[in-house]
């Protein structure tokens, strides 16, 4: 349920981090008229923590749409916490306008940290039903077919890892027909982990790969499937296996609680806007679905092989 103490803790957040975000982006930035003459850079009504704010809201609260979230409640209720409202249609300018604080935000204060346990699934996004393919012109060209174990869809994937808080550690969307064992997507979801990687047998990838990731301090464990040989695993990792569920109760809740899909985009960069407060709203979740584990590793973070 949306409060106003969880209000104001978002608020708080994405307040801290425009803040430095625009000292930061003050230094680096060239000026480019260097002839004294002033320009226009009148400030909007709502700033950029408070549109960041909104937009993290709507994914937690009931609404389905933002134009409704944002007239029947922001508008109505929360005139005293956001004083300098401005019209529905100005707030979808400036959310692009602020598209990229947003974009950094979540990826600097909304992932967690790797504990030497993870998984690694992937879910689909639809932009549009399969009969209204060639009827969609705002992702003409950028979205295309993909196959899941649910069917033929149209759209994008979202390749997610996870640990065992259910906290999203790294992410990448890609296109629908991009496979999950590609190797240049494992790459660069695994850059920044070490541990062991728990995947569905869709991730099984060849030796040469396997090799490289445990080379970087990751240990891709998967199942094998039946015209296979059978292996040899350890009892942790048949039960880690089995807990694998977990990462579907995530892409559940993001679909359905934090609502990162549906089919009323009326432009690109609204679609990633949705996508990206809608992993900023997972992460501010009270209750995320979990495991109990235990698993110590040495102070070099790497994986130990005993003969």
């Amino acid at each position: 349920m949306l409060t106003l103490d969880k209000i104001t803790e978002i608020f708080f957040l994405a307040d801290e981090y425009c803040n430095h975000f625009n000292q930061h982006i003050d230094q680096c930035v060239v000026k480019l008229n260097s002839s004294g003459v002033k320009t226009r850079n009148k400030l909007s009504g709502l700033s950029q923590s408070e549109v960041i704010t909104i937009l993290i809201c709507f994914h937690l609260s009931d609404y389905r749409t933002l134009k409704h979230f944002y007239l029947d409640y922001v508008c109505v209720y929360l005139g005293r916490e956001f004083p300098h409202l401005v019209s529905y249609n100005r707030f979808v300018e400036l959310q692009s306008k602020y598209a990229l604080p947003l974009l950094m935000f979540v990826s600097t204060h909304s992932l967690g940290e790797c504990t030497g346990i993870a998984f690694i699934d992937s879910t689909r996004l639809e932009v549009c039903a399969k009969q209204r393919i060639h009827q969609n012109k705002v992702f003409k060209d950028i979205a295309n077919r993909g196959y899941s174990t649910m069917g033929w869809f149209y759209g994008f994937k979202l390749h997610i890892v996870i640990n065992d808080k259910a906290e999203i550690i790294a992410f990448q969307l890609t296109q629908g027909s991009v496979s999950d064992n590609n190797t240049n997507l494992l790459l660069a979801l695994c850059k920044n982990l070490f541990g062991k990687l728990y995947g569905d047998k869709g991730y099984l990838v060849k030796q040469a790969v396997f090799e490289q990731l445990f080379h970087s301090g990751v240990q891709l464990i998967t199942k094998i499937k039946r015209n296979m040989k059978n292996k040899l695993m350890s009892t942790f990792d048949k039960l880690m296996l089995r807990k694998r569920s977990v990462i579907e109760c995530v892409n559940d809740s993001l679909k359905n609680i934090c609502q990162i899909q549906h089919s009323r985009h009326r432009s690109i960069s609204g679609f990633i806007i949705n996508l990206y407060s809608g992993l900023a709203a997972y992460h501010l979740l009270p209750k995320k679905p979990s495991i109990k584990s235990q698993f110590e590793f040495d102070q070099t973070k790497s994986l130990q092989l005993s003969f």
